[in-house]
């Protein structure tokens, strides 16, 4: 674990308890590989703690990345060059085959796209790297379910739908206009959609913690699937940028007097899209936005709003990535907490230490 961070604020200066933020990094010691820790109150730095790594060492978010795509669309919404209940095919002609030509924008954005996949998921997972390949397999993709009916975790699809929708309004590829639009007005320079070769020596490699996730070691490990941009799930980056970011967010569009959203856009992209039902593709409750995992407590212990804690309340906003890593910000409570780890567990586990981490945050606002 590296020294404390000599821009850590004192706890007690933001309400919060050091003993329980202590028990905090305790457990993430103990669960061994490498993690990155950043919380946030108030706008102030509590907690930037890496473990078993640099502190700019770069973790890979994976599902993390999908919020990215989805602000980028609302970003173009609110310059009114994309409009969300338009179906995407007025963007994109050729995604209106099979039946998809009344899919809305907005009903990607809410996982309600039906088309959770585009061509079968291994072939999704195979040709996630190569950005037209599956582009073409999403056109060609036929619908499970209409659209808007049914909430079914869009893995893959996600990001590419949004992604093309960006490229095809404004011209320029996905990645330059999140990173000239998002990232370096914020001074985030280092979140990289797709790894470039100068920073390869600071990536974090997955270390499958469980047989189930071997398949996601092999792929995610490899330099090319590091390298490429793939909108739903190649992120990399550090704690502390991501947690940089949801700052932006509670803010409401600004941070450090750079603007890179309207509030309104913000607050359409937090917007609950579902009641908590469960979800079709991971077969359990989930809370969507429009671009956004939510949290709330609920009585359902597989709940995946618990992934922010399950007194985390009902306008906590953020994603996880796979079962090993996890951010978020409370406006209730004025927090933003970053997790990230290179340990992946079986799913169901893998929730519980992600529950974990978040429920001794948010403890650690309550004993404060």
């Amino acid at each position: 674990m590296n020294a404390i961070n000599e821009r850590e604020h004192s706890p007690k200066e933001v309400g919060m308890d050091a003993a329980a933020l202590q028990r905090l990094t305790d457990v993430v010691r103990a669960r061994g590989g490498a993690a990155q820790l950043c919380v946030l109150r108030r706008g102030a730095v509590v907690l930037d703690r890496a473990f078993g790594c640099s502190p700019d060492s770069l973790f890979l978010c994976y599902a993390a990345t999908k919020p990215f795509a989805a602000l980028a669309v609302h970003a173009l919404a609110e310059r009114g060059l994309i409009e969300l209940d338009q179906p995407v095919a007025a963007y994109w002609p050729q995604f209106a085959q099979h039946g998809k030509g009344e899919v809305t924008v907005r009903h990607v954005l809410q996982h309600r796209a039906g088309v959770p996949v585009g061509r079968g998921m291994l072939r999704t997972m195979r040709t996630a790297r190569d950005w037209e390949r599956s582009v073409r397999d999403l056109e060609q993709a036929r619908p499970r379910w209409p659209g808007g009916k049914v909430a079914a975790y869009h893995f893959m699809s996600y990001g590419f739908i949004l992604g093309e929708l960006v490229q095809r309004v404004t011209g320029r590829s996905f990645r330059d206009f999140v990173t000239s639009e998002f990232f370096v007005p914020l001074g985030l320079n280092d979140l990289h959609l797709g790894l470039p070769n100068n920073a390869w020596h600071r990536h974090v490699p997955a270390r499958a913690d469980h047989p189930s996730e071997w398949p996601n070691q092999w792929m995610s490990n490899r330099r090319r699937y590091r390298q490429s941009v793939i909108p739903s799930a190649g992120l990399s980056g550090t704690a502390a940028q991501l947690a940089r970011f949801y700052q932006m967010l509670l803010g409401g569009g600004t941070l450090d007097r750079a603007r890179v959203l309207q509030p309104e856009s913000v607050a359409e992209a937090r917007k609950p899209s579902n009641d908590g039902g469960s979800d079709a593709s991971l077969k359990r409750p989930v809370r969507w936005s429009h671009g956004f995992m939510l949290g709330g407590p609920g009585p359902d212990p597989r709940d995946l709003a618990h992934v922010m804690g399950r007194a985390s309340s009902a306008s906590t906003f953020g994603h996880a990535g796979t079962t090993s890593s996890v951010v978020w910000a409370d406006p209730t409570r004025e927090l933003v907490f970053a997790y990230l780890s290179n340990v992946q567990p079986e799913f169901g586990a893998g929730i519980e230490r992600l529950r974990e981490v978040s429920d001794l945050v948010l403890g650690a606002c309550e004993a404060g």
